[in-house]
């Protein structure tokens, strides 16, 4: 789940991370207001799921609060990325020395968080990985022990020279290390985090995205996300129990399994089609989850045709075939669907389908391989 920033500076705030004061406004009375409170010059900010803000027209400077409302007009209502922008940031404008890059992501690989610092900030850190990686410091946190203070200095020391500031980024290197910690967090930036004239550090801007796994345990932290900003079909998908992601191809995968699922889009990949989405229909699958997969399926105009890989171990594969026979009568689904079942109650699924003028196949790449021929044919 992705934080907007004034989420994230919330969290990192509350940390003890020196973040300067700023307030969310949706319409521009408010930014006006806003700006008046906290004084001018102000920096007006898009809130969106998106990068590439600033390049977009998304964050203006203005240097008086009449200044600052035509600037929320201007902002509120844009489309960025496809996303429409609903709220703006208004902070107060910062004196900057000098801009550095500090994030903090969850490396699956390594199986632990790993510091991503370098003193290039303010820009996207992919073209400093890719232009000068050098420029680049990481660091692989051992979760058993934590963030040690010896770390957090020697990264401080990649971006400062001069040793207040090196103590000052320390200690918000060890609270970033914390919020990401405490909040289940998969990714943490601060990008910029800046020094002013006077030697300050402080973070000005705050990137976060939270493993979806902690929010059961947090309400807290489940009652920020932002539906508006979510694709409706992913989020119809989780209120029925569905783990579902859409994708950009014609084929419509309807799968149980989260391993079953990637191996069947790979192989859909294999035989020269595009997968239109992921969706596991979970290991014990209801009729009704059957029916909810092949309405957010349908719903897709880009799909062309739909494939069920259903292998049973805990799935009762007559559940399944009752829900597509259900499903397809109650939604009258004209695209054509192939079906591969074994498993678990696979003489009565086929049953089931048989009498509904439906057939299985047994093998897996023989039915992804019929699909994506469909799909290229009603393509």
């Amino acid at each position: 789940m992705n934080l907007h920033e004034y989420q994230a500076r919330s969290l990192l705030k509350q940390a003890g991370i020196p973040v300067p004061d700023g307030e969310v406004a949706s319409t521009p009375d408010q930014v006006e207001a806003i700006a008046r409170q906290l004084g001018v010059p102000v920096v007006v900010k898009a809130q969106v799921h998106a990068g590439g803000r600033g390049k977009a027209g998304g964050v203006k400077l203005a240097d008086d609060p009449t200044k600052a409302r035509e600037h929320g007009e201007a902002i509120l209502g844009m489309a960025i990325k496809g996303l429409l922008v609903e709220k703006v940031l208004v902070v107060p404008a910062a004196e900057i020395a000098s801009e550095s890059y500090l994030g903090l992501i969850l490396d699956r690989e390594q199986q632990r968080p790993v510091f991503m610092v370098s003193a290039e900030g303010g820009i996207d850190i992919e073209e400093v990985a890719a232009s000068t990686p050098e420029k680049i410091t990481r660091l692989a946190v051992d979760p058993r022990y934590g963030l040690l203070p010896h770390q957090a200095m020697s990264l401080a020391f990649g971006l400062y020279s001069d040793f207040k500031q090196v103590r000052a980024a320390a200690k918000i290197i060890g609270q970033l290390y914390d919020v990401f910690m405490t909040n289940g967090a998969s990714l943490v930036e601060i990008n910029p985090l800046v020094t002013t004239p006077s030697g300050e550090v402080l973070a000005l801007d705050a990137k976060m995205s939270l493993d979806d796994n902690i929010l059961d345990r947090r309400p807290d932290l489940a009652a920020l996300r932002d539906l508006s900003a979510e694709d409706p079909s992913e989020v119809e998908a989780r209120n029925a129990g569905l783990s579902f992601i859409k994708l950009e191809g014609n084929v419509g995968c309807v799968v149980n399994g989260a391993g079953l699922a990637m191996a069947t889009m790979d192989l859909v990949k294999y035989y020269g089609g595009d997968p239109a989405n992921f969706l596991d229909i979970g290991g014990s699958s209801s009729p009704e989850k059957v029916i909810n997969a092949l309405r957010i399926i349908t719903r897709d105009p880009a799909v062309k045709a739909i494939l069920f890989n259903i292998f049973g171990g805990i799935t009762r594969t007559d559940d399944v075939a009752n829900g597509i026979v259900v499903a397809t009568r109650e939604l009258q689904v004209s695209l054509p669907i192939v079906i591969r079942l074994t498993g678990t109650n696979e003489t009565e699924a086929i049953r089931i389908l048989d009498g509904a003028g439906m057939t299985a196949l047994s093998d897996m790449d023989q039915a992804v391989e019929r699909v994506v021929q469909l799909a290229q044919e009603a393509a």
